[in-house]
């Protein structure tokens, strides 16, 4: 035993000896956040009450260098305050794997990652990392990359199941297969992105039992321009194929268009205006093609309003949505103030329940939000927001519930992101 472990010892010695320089970090993340909704996501129902809940990220995060090889592991643990009791021997949620991947550098422009992953493009309006929720979001996928100082070009591949298997089966949880490329350019005060997003969804046939594979295709542009106190984005993009959007053998035609500009009036405070129109469906279009246009796996939460009325986790295949806002910024030492109020109109025409050949007003309502952070420290932000729905007689039937209440939401957050662990050897 004694010879095992100085053989061991040695080997260790010798491996530390030949490799390069090595870099180690552990940081940790505690995310607790306090939320009060009173019409978030709908509007609030008769007989019902607003809810009120604490819910907490816990994250430990393992980042591993060495020469040209990257190591990343993220260990994720997810609660409500109070979902196991006080005395339980065991987590209801337990850890997850959030990331787990390993990147190779051929050389100083071309890599290879593989593994769990966030995939996160340009505004995150088509792909993003969904980090104001509390699970966030990432990908099984294999990734390939080359970039240098003015182009960047990612290509990424993802084949999923839910198991291993001896024989094919039906897979629903996510896309069966996706192929992506991303390509940007840098400009002088001008960049531009162009994405191309093919995503493969099974399902069985009805009538065979037969599994098949449709195919949807999101592509487009995306540009941002900087110069001095003005900044301004445009984004432009297309879905087509056959969806399993909302059910298969369903061709898919929408488009979206989205416009923003900033402008810093001082150091301190900025103003923007922005637009976005996604394309939907009438509803009295009984074709079965999809016409509304859907951010498959966008950061939706940061467009559209805070309350999450669209896209977040519902809307699909509905009259889309035309989103005029005005953005107010104001930075002041350690605080930041934003207040962004939204205009929210239906892109299709929306029928009257009590005269199916009347169409209603496609105005939806109007949203505010206002959200303030504080920089207590490093690694401590607090941070909190209001949002108020002042919904239409159109929001109710897209979305039930009454717009007489006052429907609204708020929370109050605390991120704690210290690095706890960092150490650096040759």
């Amino acid at each position: 035993m004694k010879f095992i472990k100085q053989l061991s010892l040695l080997a260790l010695t010798t491996f530390g000896i030949n490799i390069q320089a090595q870099e180690f970090e552990v940081n940790l993340q505690l995310r607790p956040r306090y939320e009060y909704r009173n019409g978030f996501k709908e509007l609030m129902k008769d007989g019902s009450y607003p809810s009120s809940f604490v819910s907490q990220r816990s994250r430990l995060d393992f980042n591993y260098r060495q020469e040209h090889l990257k190591v990343k592991l993220t260990l994720q643990n997810l609660r409500n305050w109070g979902d196991a009791s006080t005395v339980t021997a065991s987590d209801k949620n337990g850890t997850a794997l959030f990331e787990a991947w390993a990147q190779y550098e051929i050389d100083s422009t071309w890599s290879i990652k593989v593994g769990r992953q966030v995939l996160s493009y340009d505004n995150q309006r088509i792909m993003g990392a969904i980090d104001w929720a509390q699970q966030a979001q990432s990908h099984d996928a294999a990734l390939i990359t080359f970039n240098t100082k003015k182009h960047q070009l990612h290509l990424g591949f993802a084949l999923n199941t839910d198991s291993e298997k001896l024989y094919e089966e039906l897979y629903t949880t996510n896309y069966k297969n996706m192929q992506f490329a991303w390509y940007h350019k840098n400009f002088n005060k001008m960049n531009m992105s162009l994405l191309f997003l093919n995503n493969g969804y099974q399902y069985k046939e009805a009538v065979t039992d037969d599994l098949k594979l449709d195919y949807i295709q999101t592509f487009g542009s995306f540009m941002d321009y900087k110069n001095n106190k003005l900044d301004a984005s445009l984004g432009i993009y297309g879905q087509t194929g056959k969806g399993k959007l909302i059910n298969e053998k369903t061709p898919v035609g929408a488009y979206y268009a989205g416009i923003a500009a900033n402008y810093a009036f001082t150091e301190k405070f900025k103003a923007g205006l922005g637009y976005e129109y996604l394309s939907g469906k009438d509803q009295e279009d009984t074709s079965n093609k999809i016409k509304s246009f859907y951010p498959l796996f966008g950061t939706n939460h940061a467009f559209n309003g805070l309350m999450d009325y669209f896209y977040v986790g519902s809307f699909k295949n509905n009259v889309g949505l035309q989103d005029a806002y005005l953005k107010l910024n104001l930075n002041s030492n350690k605080w930041q103030f934003n207040l962004t109020p939204h205009l929210f109109y239906s892109a299709a025409n929306v029928s009257d329940p009590a005269a199916a050949t009347k169409k209603m007003d496609n105005y939806l309502g109007t949203e505010i939000d206002f959200v303030t952070t504080f920089m207590f420290k490093k690694e401590i932000t607090l941070s909190a927001g209001y949002s108020q729905m002042f919904g239409s007689d159109t929001l109710e039937v897209l979305k039930a519930g009454n717009k007489g209440y006052d429907n609204n939401w708020a929370w109050i957050m605390i991120n704690i992101n210290p690095r706890i662990f960092t150490t650096t050897a040759k």
